[in-house]
């Protein structure tokens, strides 16, 4: 089991923060190109569930897989959303992403004045400890297969 990289958006699609640790394939165009088909991709698949969604969508929108890798969503009232591409091993990881959120995103950015809000984080600190974070993860393989 490995995780591929991690996006970070703010409400307004905006980028705050990308990372990746087993990525294979790059997606062969700039990487704010890339951003803006995420945050796309995302807002269509969110509005998709809701509108067609038998049951009440409580938690919304969570996770989808392909044949390859598996998307984990999480996002907050604030509108920060926290996107995780794995491996297909790795079961529900919503804990993880608020982690990620509460804990590294919120202490070492949000409540840090040197950080300016909606923009690209800048953090080394925010940077070192959510990949050591990941690091440490039980599904972060050094070894991706």
């Amino acid at each position: 089991m490995t995780v591929h990289n991690l996006y970070i958006f703010d409400r307004n699609g905006v980028c705050l923060h990308y990372s990746e640790w087993h990525r294979k394939k790059q997606a062969g165009i700039p990487k704010e190109e890339e951003y803006k088909l995420m945050y796309g991709m995302l807002f269509s698949i969110r509005s998709f569930v809701s509108k067609m969604s038998p049951l009440d969508m409580k938690d919304g929108f969570l996770a989808f897989q392909t044949s390859r890798y598996k998307l984990h969503y999480y996002e907050t009232p604030t509108g920060i959303k926290v996107v995780m591409n794995t491996d297909l091993g790795v079961g529900p990881i919503r804990d993880v992403l608020h982690h990620i959120y509460s804990a590294l995103y919120v202490e070492l950015v949000v409540k840090n004045p040197l950080c300016p809000l909606g923009q690209t984080v800048q953090s080394e600190l925010f940077r070192s400890r959510l990949d050591s974070y990941v690091r440490s993860l039980p599904f972060f393989s050094a070894r991706a297969g």
